[in-house]
């Protein structure tokens, strides 16, 4: 493995600590209810309008929309919906008789409310509305709050306004930041609180999320955006070099990197990109060139298995591999938040309207978790039941299991049954 161009900063490097501003907050909130979660909207968001957006506001915003707009989000919906519901297929109740007169089984329970946060900010991130709502609403949760910063005079921009209401929020906030995050947990301004908060933001955002964990469950703790590229020399220079641009174009600290076997087509790529962000509108331009300058790499390796080894390591959010044998790539890669195959698709199909969900591992985490979907949303749980001839075997077992571990309660709890069940018959029970 050769860098043919190496990170300056990292993620590990670059963090910023956040962590007392944003636990201040929390308390504040958590402490003062409401008033505290408008104050932070009025100094943050620059917003004095309404929190709760009315019926009336998403009819009018959706009036705003541009009829092909619409359709375009509609479309991206379908897709979305339709993936969703082929994962929730997946997920069933069962049981099984594990000995005669003991049966045990598992109930898929979606969680009663769930809290999305859709980032405004920079970018309106339509997509990102679609692809938590809507993953929430497939998944069977009965109650789901979604909350987006609004923009001074404005409110939450109509585009993404439309996208929360088309995919079934039961209410929307106008409230960005930690406040917005705040109060889908603590169930202000008359909500239930949230059983668990997903979706993208900023670090302040994460950091919130972070720090609530365990009060409400969460999808994940999210860094920047990160993509990987795997192309052997028959990809298409413009074409991965378009891909990374189109990537970092995220953030100045969103990794691209580029992993390849041939040394003359990352030099091709390498020279491609800086004329490509070149082009691109600010403030975007700058976002891509210091990605590219401080946290892009570009890695040389000797064959298809060692660029899958520098891949698995990674585990980038992103996988695009723009190879040969794409079936080959997809038994053996292991680490990846979602893999793209061949270059008819894109990392910006799956971030916009392919379908998969968006919301996926940052920082490596994929060697763990995967991203968003209808799981995050269901809890797995575990039932039994049994005869009393069934509970016999169980009863002598656990009592001198427990017994052994020095838990005589859990011993007697056993006993009991053996002796109010099967009171003419002698047990050891030692």
């Amino acid at each position: 493995m050769i860098y043919l161009k190496k990170a300056v900063r990292t993620a590990a490097t670059d963090h910023q600590d956040v962590h007392d501003t944003v636990a201040a907050m929390l308390a504040e909130i958590a402490r003062d209810g409401d008033e505290a979660a408008r104050r932070f909207a009025r100094d943050l968001d620059k917003w004095n309008g309404d929190i709760v957006v009315t019926p009336q506001a998403r009819a009018a915003a959706a009036a705003q929309v541009p009829e092909q707009l619409r359709r375009d989000i509609q479309f991206a919906h379908a897709n979305v919906r339709r993936f969703a519901e082929a994962q929730r297929a997946t997920v069933q109740d069962c049981e099984v008789e594990i000995l005669p007169g003991l049966i045990a089984g598992q109930k898929q329970i979606p969680v009663s409310a769930a809290g999305c946060y859709v980032p405004g900010g920079r970018y309106s991130h339509v997509a990102s509305a679609i692809m938590t709502i809507t993953t929430a609403k497939v998944a069977g949760v009965p109650h789901v709050v979604a909350c987006s910063p609004p923009r001074p005079g404005v409110g939450i921009p109509p585009a993404i306004l439309y996208a929360m209401d088309l995919c079934g929020a039961d209410v929307i906030l106008s409230m960005g930041g930690v406040q917005g995050v705040a109060a889908m947990a603590n169930g202000l301004f008359g909500l239930p609180k949230a059983d668990i908060l997903v979706g993208p933001g900023n670090q302040y955002v994460a950091e919130a999320k972070r720090i609530l964990f365990g009060q409400v469950g969460i999808d994940m703790v999210a860094g920047p955006t990160d993509s990987m590229v795997i192309a052997d020399s028959h990809a298409d220079a413009d074409m991965v070099a378009a891909d990374l641009v189109g990537q970092a174009e995220h953030g100045y600290n969103s990794p691209v990197w580029l992993v390849t076997s041939d040394r003359a087509f990352a030099e091709q790529v390498m020279a491609l990109v800086p004329a490509l962000i070149a082009t691109l509108p600010d403030p975007n331009r700058q976002s891509a060139a210091a990605a590219w300058a401080d946290y892009a790499e570009v890695i040389l390796c000797a064959d298809a298995e060692g660029m899958a080894q520098v891949a698995d390591r990674f585990a980038p959010e992103h996988l695009h591999v723009q190879a040969g044998s794409l079936d080959w790539w997809l038994g053996r890669l292991r680490s990846y938040g979602s893999l793209f195959l061949g270059e008819e698709t894109t990392v910006a199909f799956g971030d916009k309207t392919s379908g998969p969900n968006h919301v996926l591992p940052t920082s490596g985490a994929a060697r763990y978790t995967g991203g968003l979907s209808v799981h995050k949303f269901i809890k797995t749980v575990t039932w039994q039941r049994a005869t009393r001839e069934g509970s016999r075997p169980l009863a002598e077992a656990t009592a001198r299991i427990s017994r052994l571990e020095g838990m005589e309660g859990h011993a007697r709890s056993a006993d009991i049954r053996l002796a109010k069940y099967f009171p003419d018959e002698a047990f050891d029970l030692s």
